[in-house]
C-alpha cells in the first residue's frame, strides 16, 4: 500500500468550479448548524418560561373552572395546569378507565364527568387505581354522592390515544383521556373541552382512586442540542481550514 501511494505522488490542486462547490458547501453547513444552534437556545428560553410559568399556576391560590361561555378560548398556553375549583354532582354510571402509568405502578385513571348545576359537565379525573380495582364494583362503595366541591389542575384533551395504541371507543378500551371522544362514547352532553385531574381529596377513602399524582415535568434538552449544533459548525470550520491548508500547498506544488 505504501508504495502504491508513493507511486501516486502529491495530490493535484482540485479545479477552481470543484473548490468553489466545496467552499459554498463548508459556509452553507457552518451558517446552518448556527442557525440550529440558535434555535435550541430560543426554544431553551420559551422551555425555561413555560416552565416558571406552570410552576407558579400549580403553586397559586384556586380560582374557578372556565365556564361554557369561555370554552372556546381554553388552550395550553394561558390554562393548562392552572388550580381551578367546581363543584356539581358525579355522574357514576358514566365513568370511564383509561390505562394509566403512576408511580404507584400500572393501572387506571377513573374519569368521571360531573354534572354542573348550568347542566354543563367537566370530565374530571378522579385519581388511581391498581388492576384489582378496574371493576366498578370494586370501588364502587367509594364513590362519592350528592354535591361535591373539587379541586384540580386543568388539563387539555389528549386525542387519539397513548403510543402507539390508538383508543378502542367500541371495544371501551382507552390508553389517553380523549374529553371529545370519551364524552361522544358516554352520551355527556355539553362537555369541557378539558378535563381535571383532582387533588387528593380528604374525603376519599384509601382504597378509591388516588388523587394528586399528576406529574409536571417537561423534558428540556435543548441546551445539549444547542452544544451538539454548535459543535457541528466548529466541526465544520476546522474541516474547511484542513481542507483549505492542503488545497493551497497542492496549488503551490502544482505552481512550482
Amino acid at each position: 500500500m505504501t508504495e502504491v501511494w508513493s507511486q501516486r505522488g502529491p495530490r493535484a490542486p482540485r479545479s477552481k468550479a470543484t473548490a468553489t462547490i466545496l467552499a459554498v458547501f463548508f459556509l452553507v453547513a457552518f451558517i446552518c448548524f448556527i442557525l440550529l444552534g440558535n434555535w435550541q437556545v430560543q426554544r431553551r428560553e420559551w422551555k425555561l418560561t413555560l416552565i416558571e410559568r406552570v410552576e407558579q399556576r400549580v403553586r397559586a391560590p384556586v380560582t374557578p373552572a372556565p365556564g361554557e361561555a369561555v370554552w372556546h378560548g381554553v388552550n395550553a398556553a394561558d390554562d393548562e395546569y392552572r388550580h381551578v375549583v367546581l363543584s356539581g354532582v358525579f355522574q357514576h354510571a358514566k365513568e370511564t378507565l383509561v390505562q394509566a402509568a403512576t408511580e404507584r405502578g400500572a393501572g387506571f385513571w377513573v374519569l368521571t364527568p360531573l354534572l354542573q348545576a348550568d347542566g354543563s359537565s367537566v370530565i374530571v379525573n378522579r385519581g388511581f387505581v391498581p388492576p384489582e380495582n378496574r371493576e366498578r364494583a370494586a370501588h364502587g362503595g367509594d364513590r362519592p354522592d350528592g354535591t361535591v366541591n373539587i379541586t384540580g389542575l386543568l388539563r387539555l384533551t389528549e386525542p387519539d390515544g397513548g403510543f402507539l395504541r390508538g383508543n378502542d371507543p367500541a371495544g371501551d378500551r382507552w390508553y389517553s383521556r380523549d374529553v371529545q371522544a370519551i364524552a361522544q362514547a358516554r352520551g355527556i352532553e355539553r362537555a369541557a373541552p378539558y378535563f381535571v385531574d383532582a387533588d387528593g381529596q380528604a374525603w376519599t377513602p384509601m382504597a378509591a382512586p388516588v388523587g394528586g399524582l399528576t406529574v409536571v415535568a417537561f423534558h428540556n434538552s435543548h441546551l445539549m442540542y444547542a452544544l451538539t449544533w454548535y459543535g457541528m459548525a466548529l466541526m465544520t470550520v476546522v474541516g474547511a481550514v484542513v481542507w483549505y491548508r492542503e488545497e493551497r500547498r497542492s496549488r503551490r506544488r502544482a505552481d512550482a
